[in-house]
């Protein structure tokens, strides 16, 4: 909606507006329980960002709607204005016009005949965080599985050619840009302007990124050398449509996009399954059963995986309670009929894969740990609309394979040698960022398994 569109009738308008702030204060405070409340008022719902208003689908079905027609629905609304800053026309946040043959000069880097590779460098990794920890030592889980996720991603897209310096400051950087991009996509844009210290961290941390991701590429492409990484398969890739390759920017972008995605939302998803597993013991020993069974002391490598069956239904199942992109905006290109009303061009959607992730008409306790309801053996699936923590349609999230594959392996191997228990008194919560993070601190207690 434009900011000065007015109120649009029967689409009802979420109940504890505040003159000039509208929602504001709830979605700072608390997003996820304001989200889940919208579908009790219809299946499409008025917020207001201030004098900005928005669009939210709460219908599961209206939600595939808006993910299958990418033309109409397009990548915009406050989330992607804030993160261009960042990640600019990235894979994830360019418009329609460009997605198609971003998407085909991408593609090959992500081709199912690569995970096997990249298989090797996560398990490689894995294996050496397994390695550092010492029975009853206390480990900050999310930092630890942020450092791995890096670790991981550096390995697979630069061969791990940056230096230890370097590599610890493009985690800081990812993790004060992402701390902070939830906060500027909120509140007004001229918030983001004023020179405070959150701001200027944030803009510091921003420019560095640029440089780094810049100065590898221009090092790579300089020297000529294929090293089989994604950063080699992106300089030689040529679209089929004209013969030409990504530029400089758009290979800073799509790096970038891949960092700042990857990173954080594989570390995330990997630490809420530790979490979860923590406070589910008996679910907990039947996966490490299984991995024992599996894996036979050795690290969790790629051909494993098909018979990593409960593990991989404990990664679906914590990516349905913890999606990483939990909100995602669009923009209406072109007056457009959703759910029996017209959107107007330029109008504000948001959609939200937690809101659809637990709706009790597609979930059976959808608040609880249930990775055995993705046994298609012994339940019905629910239907692929209700299920999108990868998004949908042309615009699915290109690594969707790759984040999977990487968690399943962390979590198999990890479970295999460490049991993890948190501290007494620590109140995990998720907290509102471009993803889900844990708030209230995840440290847990490592104890070692005894074979």
């Amino acid at each position: 909606m434009s900011s000065n569109s007015p109120s649009r009738p029967g689409v009802p308008r979420a109940p504890g507006a505040l003159p000039l702030l509208g929602h504001i204060p709830q979605l700072l405070r608390d997003p996820l329980r304001f989200l889940t409340s919208l579908p009790a008022h219809g299946d499409l719902v008025q917020i207001h960002l201030g004098p900005v208003g928005a669009t939210v689908v709460c219908d599961p079905e209206l939600t595939r709607q808006v993910l299958i027609n990418d033309r109409a629905f397009d990548k915009g609304g406050p989330l992607f204005t804030r993160l261009r800053e960042v990640i600019g026309d990235g894979l994830a946040s360019c418009p329609h016009s460009r997605h198609r043959r971003q998407r085909r000069l991408t593609q090959p880097g992500f081709h199912r005949n690569r995970l096997s590779t990249y298989a090797e460098a996560m398990s490689a990794e894995v294996a050496v965080v397994a390695d550092s920890w010492r029975d009853g030592h206390i480990v900050d889980v999310p930092r630890a599985m942020m450092h791995l996720s890096m670790r991981i991603l550096m390995d697979t897209v630069f061969s791990g050619t940056l230096p230890p310096t370097a590599f610890q400051e493009t985690l800081d950087d990812i993790n004060t840009v992402m701390a902070g991009a939830y906060r500027r996509m909120i509140l007004p844009p001229l918030w983001s302007r004023l020179p405070t210290p959150h701001n200027r961290r944030y803009s510091r941390a921003n420019t560095r990124l640029q440089r780094t991701v810049s100065d590898v590429i221009r090092d790579r492409r300089a020297s000529g050398r294929d090293l089989g990484d994604l950063l080699s398969i992106l300089l030689t890739t040529r679209d089929t449509s004209d013969g030409l390759g990504l530029t400089d920017t758009e290979l800073r972008e799509q790096l970038v996009t891949f960092f700042m995605a990857g990173a954080e939302s594989t570390a995330t998803t990997m630490a809420w399954a530790l979490h979860l597993l923590a406070h589910n013991p008996d679910i907990e020993n039947r996966v490490h059963a299984e991995v024992e069974s599996v894996l036979g002391g050795a690290p969790a490598r790629w051909e494993h995986l098909p018979r990593l069956e409960l593990t991989g239904r404990v990664v679906l199942e914590t990516l349905r309670l913890y999606p990483p992109g939990w909100m995602v905006t669009r923009t209406v290109t072109t007056d457009t009929q959703l759910g029996g009303h017209l959107l107007p061009v330029g109008a504000n959607v948001v959609y939200s894969p937690y809101v659809i992730h637990r709706r009790d008409d597609l979930y059976s306790d959808p608040t609880q740990f249930h990775p055995d309801r993705w046994d298609k053996e012994r339940h019905q699936p629910p239907p692929r609309s209700a299920f999108i923590p990868f998004g949908g349609g042309a615009r699915k999230c290109i690594g969707d394979e790759f984040s999977i594959t990487e968690t399943t392996l962390a979590l198999a191997s990890i479970i295999d040698r460490w049991r993890l228990t948190e501290l007494p008194g620590q109140r995990v919560r998720p907290v509102a960022s471009v993803s889900l993070r844990p708030l209230g601190g995840m440290r847990m207690r490592v104890h070692a398994r005894v074979r």
